[in-house]
């Protein structure tokens, strides 16, 4: 049965209001990168210096008396998760791509296994998958969130007494729209993680000369170097999920101008038709009032 003109204009109105709506949330999803992005290119000059910092203190002491808190591996090893997610719709496989990353990368690693999961969704999908997990985070809505979430989780990290290896995970953004999951390997601070900044090459002829005490230092860097490193991780994620909502948003928006064309089309034809059978009406009544008045 064929659809009246009113139920068409209905559903033309109805796509148009949902259009707008999916318009205003492209709109918020591009903003959102934008910050996102700035905040992470912003901390790359920053995180380069910390890196220099930690490579200039490092050549100055020995590695073999440097020892950094509890930060070791212990006899029974310890794997822990820090992993980054979405809480928020309209982002596709974006929790279930990394939950599998995750899930993938753990299985190789020997010892237990610990999650500490920033979001609900992405800590259900790792419970279901038999791990265990620590404290979860809320995702923050903003650059302003990722700060207090960051200095919560490294004061959760420092009063862990168990010892072992810490790893990041999270989804980066690659190619504008597209994002894929990486890791990083964030705790101990061991011998391997010093020859890193050991090897990085210095900028210039001239070789710095660290004043004061070489240890309280590289504490300080260390701080930072650790504080730098989940907020890029978290500031990356938040991109990653906008970009993969954005390109949601502009799927939806494909679609829903193809069913306004559609239902156009649709409506003009129904509309002609209704116009149509109202002139033929209209010529049958005058014809029948022609052939009545000339047999009277």
């Amino acid at each position: 049965m064929s659809e009246s003109t009113e139920e068409l204009r209905r559903k033309i109105n109805s796509a148009e209001q949902l259009g707008s709506v999916v318009r205003t949330m492209k709109a918020l999803a591009a903003a959102s990168i934008v910050q996102y992005e700035r905040a992470v290119h912003s901390l790359s000059e920053y995180y380069h210096a910390i890196e220099l910092g930690l490579c200039a203190c490092l050549r100055a002491t020995a590695p073999a008396r440097f020892v950094i808190g509890n930060h070791l591996i212990s006899s029974r090893p310890i794997t822990k998760a820090i992993v980054f997610g979405s809480d928020q719709g309209l982002v596709g496989q974006f929790n279930d791509q990394l939950a599998t990353f995750v899930l993938s990368e753990l299985k190789c690693m020997p010892g237990d296994k610990t999650i500490f999961a920033v979001g609900e969704r992405i800590s259900g999908r790792l419970q279901d998958a038999g791990f265990s997990t620590g404290r979860a985070y809320s995702v923050p809505g903003s650059v302003a969130g990722i700060t207090p979430l960051v200095s919560q989780i490294l004061i959760d990290q420092e009063s862990e007494n168990d010892q072992g290896e810490t790893y990041i995970f999270h989804n980066r953004p690659v190619g504008g729209q597209n994002y894929e999951p990486v890791k990083q390997r964030l705790l101990p601070l061991d011998a391997t993680w010093q020859s890193t900044f050991c090897q990085i090459q210095w900028p210039t002829k001239l070789l710095p000369e660290v004043l004061g005490s070489v240890e309280s230092t590289i504490l300080a860097l260390i701080h930072e170097y650790l504080f730098v490193s989940l907020f890029k991780a978290g500031a990356e994620s938040l991109a990653g999920e906008n970009a993969c909502r954005l390109a949601s948003m502009q799927r939806a928006q494909r679609n829903i101008d193809e069913l306004l064309d559609r239902l156009r089309m649709l409506f003009n034809q129904t509309r002609q038709t209704t116009i149509d059978e109202e002139l033929f009406d209209v010529i049958s009544g005058f014809e029948a009032l022609a052939h009545a008045s000339e047999g009277s």
